[in-house]
């Protein structure tokens, strides 16, 4: 993934408890393309993006191509089969998406997994490109647990498909107070789940991206930089611009802020920076080149 954007992507203030879902986007462009506003996009895009994957596609009626390029984007995510839904944010009609996603142009394409934002390209890109993409950010999700597929909207929601798995009745009480906001509880029904299951990778990965979104909700990404930078052995201060830096798709700047942490402490703070790290290699996959790079080099900080 190549474009990146400096900073936190901060999608809590978009969560509406009583939001509605998506509706099929007007005149077509593909059976799995629905329409975002700031009053769905908790169930159309947050909450979809637990089981399959969400592409936002930020445009502006006053941008000639953004029109046209949604049409390819459409066409492309209906050969995905379910699973892409294309959800398209008029950022005129929407400008707090389009604030939360730190949009400065259009069009601008990111997708969801997992209620997570990864920054996919800024501007037009051919097919070709958008595909590959895709393709990756389809690996992506399968690698955290993401593989399902969404049901088609208009006149394709009449074939039949093969039915969904029910949703895992354990995270009942957890999913409720995620969609509610309330991180402090999602967390606890989290960990509650991992002392019962403690081998269940899915409760591992859900309870480490939680916590993070705990963590930086609401944080000021400038003051946060600059109370690392005014003390660097500040453990919460770095600790949190780590979480930030992840959050914003920055994923190698935090992990050697965490690892060069370990090489200047020890006792307690060393353990505590080292457990951080590590759910921060939940948060990200533990299939993701990345986190295997980064394995070595905390190994070496370590011994």
């Amino acid at each position: 993934m190549n474009f990146s954007r400096p900073g936190a992507i901060d999608l809590s203030a978009l969560k509406q408890p009583q939001a509605r879902p998506g509706q099929p986007a007007a005149g077509g462009g593909g059976s799995y393309v629905v329409d975002i506003t700031e009053q769905n996009f908790q169930t159309a895009a947050l909450e979809a993006s637990m089981s399959h994957v969400v592409v936002l596609s930020l445009w502006s009626p006053r941008s000639p191509q953004s029109e046209s390029f949604n049409a390819m984007l459409g066409g492309l995510v209906s050969q995905y089969g379910g699973q892409i839904v294309l959800a398209q944010v008029d950022i005129d009609a929407n400008p707090a998406i389009a604030q939360a996603l730190q949009a400065q142009a259009v069009p601008l394409v990111v997708g969801l997994v997992k209620g997570q934002p990864v920054p996919l390209f800024q501007g037009t890109v051919e097919e070709a490109e958008a595909r590959r993409y895709f393709d990756e950010l389809v690996n992506v999700a399968a690698q955290n647990g993401v593989t399902g597929r969404a049901q088609p909207t208009g006149d394709a929601a009449e074939v039949p498909e093969e039915a969904e798995e029910p949703e895992d009745p354990r995270f009942a009480a957890a999913d409720a107070a995620f969609a509610a906001s309330d991180f402090d509880t999602a967390v606890a029904e989290y960990e509650k789940l991992q002392a019962q299951y403690p081998a269940d990778t899915e409760v591992s990965e859900r309870l480490a991206g939680v916590r993070l979104l705990a963590r930086t909700q609401g944080v000021d990404l400038q003051a946060a930089r600059s109370a690392a930078a005014d003390d660097p052995d500040d453990l919460d201060a770095q600790m949190l611009v780590a979480d930030l830096d992840v959050s914003g798709g920055h994923v190698d700047d935090a992990f050697d802020r965490l690892i060069q942490l370990v090489k200047r402490t020890s006792g307690d703070d060393r353990e505590r920076v080292r457990q951080r790290l590590l759910d921060l290699f939940t948060v990200v996959g533990i299939t993701d080149p990345r986190v295997a790079t980064a394995r070595r080099a905390l190994a070496s900080a370590l011994f």
